[in-house]
């Protein structure tokens, strides 16, 4: 009896020490975080990949216990990639379910200030696991284009520059057509009503706005603007955009528009050709967009900038006064060496 009893006392004792480790081991905190606990898992990471950056971060208090448990909860075959959130205190068995679930953080994905697609792409991998030049590939498909209701002018029209919720991992087409789905909601029932009232259709407003975008860095002066430009519109004057000619030359660094310049055979040029160029010239801000769809009722027909350089216009009614603008200002240009 007394070789059972202690056969059965060592067996308790056997089972406590494996409890003991059991929940050492699954349930012990193991984590220490002091940052923000932002950790990224790249799509060709291995599980040894996780595992050593974890360790190399400073996340893991016991590397030895979480391999266990992750090749208990099989998660060596179940890496996902993301960015994921950890927290100061977190147990093995809760780690290992946040990475083998995938339940990442959504990333605040912003852009503004951009003029074409390759900056845009740049933007992108700096902020996604994309790389720019998939992406850029990708964006260049003329038949998502099509699909998306766009053509290859216009598509870049198609980027509204704000702060958007979207996975680091997202894919570059997933991408695109969540910017897609954002510029419908964007051009909301009040917003195409006004675009309406104005005689334009979203794309032109926009197309509008990238130019008026490059025209001035005052935004006070964003809807006056537009009002010039509708009132030639409606004139049937050509808008003579100096941005437009910026763009067909492929040299935003113009200071200055040469007679040479609006020969150019292109149709972004707003000298030789009526109406509003074929799309865009750069990706138009939401702030612009709006001065586009309110913009000032006036009768001015010209604007010319200011020759103290302050960054203003002058806004005239007629040619005459215009004119008068005009040559002051390139008399400043002048006299700054500016030919």
């Amino acid at each position: 009896m007394k070789i059972i009893a202690r056969t059965g006392i060592a067996l308790l004792l056997i089972a406590a020490v494996a409890g003991g480790l059991g929940y050492y081991f699954v349930c012990y905190p193991n984590t220490q975080v002091d940052d923000e606990g932002v950790f990224y898992i790249r799509e060709d990471d291995s599980f040894e990949n996780v595992m050593e950056n974890l360790q190399n971060n400073g996340y893991i208090k016991n590397s030895y216990t979480l391999r266990l448990v992750s090749r208990l909860k099989k998660y060596p075959e179940m890496v996902k990639s993301g960015r994921y959130r950890l927290k100061d205190g977190m147990n093995n068995n809760t780690l290992v379910n946040l990475l083998r679930s995938g339940n990442q953080e959504a990333v605040h994905f912003t852009f503004n200030n951009l003029r074409t697609l390759e900056q845009l792409a740049g933007v992108v991998s700096r902020q996604l696991e994309i790389d720019s030049l998939e992406f850029l590939e990708t964006a260049r498909r003329p038949d998502l284009q099509r699909e998306l209701g766009f053509t290859p002018e216009t598509f870049i029209g198609m980027f509204i520059p704000n702060t958007y919720q979207v996975y680091w991992n997202t894919k570059p087409e997933k991408l695109i057509r969540k910017m897609a789905e954002e510029y419908r909601k964007f051009w909301n029932d009040t917003r195409l009503a006004e675009a309406k009232k104005a005689g334009l259709s979203p794309m032109e407003v926009i197309t509008l706005a990238s130019i008026i975008e490059e025209e001035t860095v005052r935004p006070e002066e964003y809807p006056i603007i537009a009002g010039v430009y509708i009132n030639r519109l409606n004139k049937n004057i050509p808008l003579s955009a100096c941005p437009t000619l910026k763009f067909a030359l492929g040299d935003f660094t113009l200071k200055r528009i040469l007679n040479k310049h609006m020969e150019i055979e292109s149709p972004y040029n707003t000298y030789k050709n009526q109406g509003l160029p074929p799309g865009p010239i750069r990706m138009a801000s939401v702030n612009v967009i709006d001065a586009v769809l309110h913009y000032k009722k006036h009768d001015y027909l010209y604007f010319c900038a200011k020759s103290d350089f302050s960054g203003g216009h002058y806004f005239s009614k007629t040619l005459h006064q215009h004119n008068i603008y005009a040559k002051q200002y390139h008399r400043a240009l002048n006299q700054r060496k500016i030919y």
